[in-house]
Formats: structure tokens, sequence, C-alpha cells
């Protein structure tokens, strides 16, 4: 099969529909002041050209509903549909975040048994739904650290936080915005180096993060020995909830021994990814933690449900409204959908998918890890090189083969990484037709690889360029040499 993306030639919605002069509505009670002055200038168009429009650039882009997305470190599943009515329902979509509670109590139970419900998959008894996002939480639970060294009488003390070589790239950036220093723990074969971290433990640590299994997809063996380690110096074990998606009903971090944690429910949980928007996040943590969770929180009063501000150990209120409960929402629906049992599967699954396409594509890259892994792994893209090709030749290449690219180059303790996921929701189908693109694109002449894409709407861009001179809004397209490809002459397939 020949993979061929639309190329349409469509111009800004501004320049198809003619700016509409009609003044802005005035608004009943609004202040005169916060009136605008000049047309809104929205372009007038019918419904049959938005529709077109709107259509071709969906064309022009990639998506779950027709392709794989093989991320590493960032599970990409498909949202079931079903998920999506429910959150559109007007009970759902229209809920205000300023409503009284009396008004919302059917959101609320849903907020507080979407809360029980993660409490059994975390193994943590305290729930929050506050953050906007995983890296919030990742924020959230460092300034919980705070507060509770606080307490003690450490906060001038403990001042760094430990993370593997492996560790996403949010967790640093997440020490640092709480006030901490962050410090670089090795690894030896893909997991933390045990003996380095006793070293780096001291007065001074506040907390260790970890990802388990980690960011090279392989399952940390000395949990109970790092976790004793960082508690005996009186720190905090934190747990990096990116990759549950392969623990899912095995295993849980409360389990192993973390002391808090956050998830991702798009991740995990089958949620739309954000994509810049939207997001939600979860705050997991034990008793230990739990005083300084955010507020509000769901309380349970007999039959009512209350959003509860009473909690003077807080680290107060992050986020605007609770949650989001239109995620939310499709979170618990999945959850709901597949039960204790259906979880389980859908890790056992992921590690199976990941465990065959890795077994394949080792014959052609080198695996620099051991061979079983959990739900993602890595392939060097190092022999590549001997061709006068990158791994990002490779990357490039396989958008013509009508699949997104995986990872590359992260982590950066692997030469010329591709970092590769296939989720549960993956079939054999369609997990055998992504080995077979790598096969047919390591295969490719070195010329194809070198100017790949050739088959989708925009070709190989100036990456360096694009960094330098970024166009971010719609008029910057109408400046002379806006067009960042890189000309290629044309070529050939395989």
């Amino acid at each position: 099969m020949t993979f061929r993306q639309a190329r349409w030639d469509e111009p800004p919605i501004w320049d198809i529909g003619r700016a509409s002069d009609e003044a802005a509505p005035v608004i009943p009670g609004l202040p005169e002041r916060w009136h605008r002055k000049s047309p809104l200038q929205w372009p007038e168009l019918s419904e049959l050209e938005v529709l077109r429009h709107y259509t071709r650039l969906s064309q022009m882009n990639f998506g779950i509903e027709t392709m794989t997305y093989p991320l590493g470190s960032c599970t990409m599943k498909y949202n079931p549909k079903i998920s999506e009515r429910l959150a559109r329902l007007p009970t759902a979509a229209e809920l205000h975040p300023n409503q009284p509670e009396e008004t919302v109590q059917g959101a609320l139970e849903i907020f507080w048994r979407l809360e029980r419900a993660l409490s059994k998959v975390t193994g943590f008894p305290e729930i929050s739904l506050q953050p906007a996002a995983g890296a919030h939480g990742e924020y959230a639970a460092l300034l919980m650290a705070r507060a509770y060294f606080h307490d003690r009488g450490e906060l001038e003390t403990r001042t760094e936080v430990l993370l593997p070589d492996t560790a996403h790239g949010t967790n640093p950036a997440s020490a640092m915005m709480a006030g901490f220093t962050a410090h670089e723990i090795r690894s030896r074969d893909g997991c933390v180096d045990v003996d380095a971290l006793r070293a780096a433990l001291s007065e001074r640590t506040a907390a260790f993060m970890l990802t388990n299994p980690n960011t090279a997809g392989l399952f940390e063996t000395e949990i109970p020995a790092i976790t004793e380690a960082v508690h005996a110096a009186g720190g905090i074990v934190y747990y990096d909830g990116a990759n549950l998606n392969a623990i899912l009903g095995v295993t849980n971090p409360g389990r192993m021994g973390f002391d808090v944690a956050h998830l991702n429910l798009h991740k995990t949980f089958a949620t739309p990814h954000g994509g810049g928007g939207p997001g939600a996040g979860v705050l997991a943590c034990g008793d230990k933690l739990a005083p300084y969770l955010p507020v509000p929180r769901i309380a349970k009063r007999g039959r009512r449900f209350a959003l509860d501000y009473d909690r003077p150990k807080s680290i107060g209120k992050i986020k605007s409204g609770y949650g989001n409960f239109g995620l939310d929402l499709r979170a618990y629906a999945f959850l709901l959908a597949h039960g204790e049992e259906g979880l389980r599967h859908i890790s056992r699954r992921a590690v199976l998918n990941a465990n065959y396409a890795a077994h394949k594509l080792g014959r052609h890259l080198p695996r620099p890890f051991r061979p079983l892994v959990k739900h993602e792994f890595l392939l060097s893209g190092a022999p590549l090189r001997q061709r006068g090709l990158r791994t990002l030749d490779l990357a490039k290449r396989l958008l013509d083969e009508g699949v997104h690219a995986p990872t590359v180059y992260f982590p950066s303790l692997v030469e010329e990484a591709l970092m590769i996921e296939l989720p549960e929701t993956e079939s054999r189908r369609d997990v055998d037709a992504f080995i077979a693109a790598v096969e047919r694109s390591l295969a490719d002449t070195d010329a194809n690889l070198k100017t790949a894409p050739h088959n989708l709407a925009v070709g190989r861009v100036d990456e360096v360029r694009a960094a330098r001179e970024l166009l971010l809004s719609w008029r910057d397209l109408r400046s002379p040499g806006a067009n960042l490809e890189t000309p290629t002459p044309p070529a050939t397939g395989p």
C-alpha cells in the first residue's frame, strides 16, 4: 500500500470569507468600558465553506483514527467514541465551574467515584483531580513536599531533588519551579544505579523522582532498595505516572513504597491528549502527605457531596476550577467499561505488543538494554551513521509509510535513540504493519531517506530556520519567504 497525504492549496479562512463589519453585540448589564469599540472582523462563510475548509486541513494532518502513533514515553491510544458522546451531553458540556454545589451534585459524585477508583489503581488512599495536567501534578506534588518539610522545620536544608538520567524533561523543570535544585543520578544498564543514588543522598535530599517502568521501557528491579534508601535519608519518593499503562491491575506505586504520584489521564485512561488545550492530571498520595493536597477536596457528607476548603495545611488552590469534568468523565467511563480484569488485560496487551515489536525490529537495529521490556522499547539508530544517515532521517521516512514517527533522541543515554510504544489499542495487524514500515524505510535508498518525507502535504522542513524564525500568526504566512520547507529534488519510491 502506498501512502499519499492530501495536499490542498488551502488559504487561511480569513482569505476565504469576507470579514464581517457587524458590530459586536451589546450585553445587557456589562459596563460600557468593557464593550468592544470596533467590529469583530470574523470572516463570513457558508456552512459548506467552513466544512470543506476544516475537512481539508484535517486531511493534511496525522490522526489516531487513520494511523498508528508509536510515540515512546507518551502513550497515544484511541479515545473511545462512547466517552466522547458522554462528554458532549448538555448536562456535562454546559456545566459552569461557578455553579452552586447543590446544582452539580451529579458531577461531584462522578469526581468522588473516579477518585475512589484511582485510589485502587494507584494503591494510594488519597486522590485529587485538581491538577490541569501531568506536569502540573508534578509541580503540585513538590509543593506538597515543601510544605511537609516546612512543618518539620527542615525546609532550609532539604533543597535538592534527585532524578535519574532517564527522567522525563518535566521532572527537573518542576523541581526547579518548586524552588529545589535538580541533580542527576546515572543509570546502569538502563536502570537506576543504586550505589550512585546512595552516594548522592544526604540531609539536603528532599525527594527522588522516578518513573517505573522507566523511559527505557524497563521495570526498575531495585525498587525496595531505592525507596528504603531515600526514606532512610529522610526524603520523599515521588512516582511519575507517565508509564502506568504498563502495570495497570498488576502492581501500583503505593505497593512499591512511593509517597506521592501524578498520573496522566490521557496516557492511561484514553482521554484526549490536550494538544495545547484543556488537560487533566491526578495527584495521589499516602497519609503522610495527604494534609498538603490542594483545595478543594471532594467530601461526601451523607448522601450529599461538597467542595471542602477546610484543610489548614493544604498548599492551597492551584487551579481556578476543580479538575476538568469533560476529561474526568471520559476517564471514569473508561474505567467502568474495563473493570479490574480489563485493566490487567490492558497492561498485558501493551507489554505483549512492545516485546513482540522489539523482538522483530531488534534484528535490524541494536537494542541497548535487556530484552524483556514493559510497554515500550528503545532502539539505537547508531548504525545508520555508516550510511551517512541519522535517526531523524528514518523517522521522517516513516511518515511516508503513513505512520507517525516514534520519539527520537530520548532518552539521551542511548545514541541515536528511537523510543517506540505500541499501546494495547493497536492490533496484531497494526503492529505488523508498523514493523513492515520500519523495514521498508531501512531498505530504502540513502537519498530517499535524507530527503523524506515525500508523500506529505509538507516536505522536509528546515528545522533550524523554523526554530529561529517562528511563524506564530496566520498573518506571517503572507510574508515573503514564509515557506520553511527545504527544497529537495524529486525523489522516486523504494
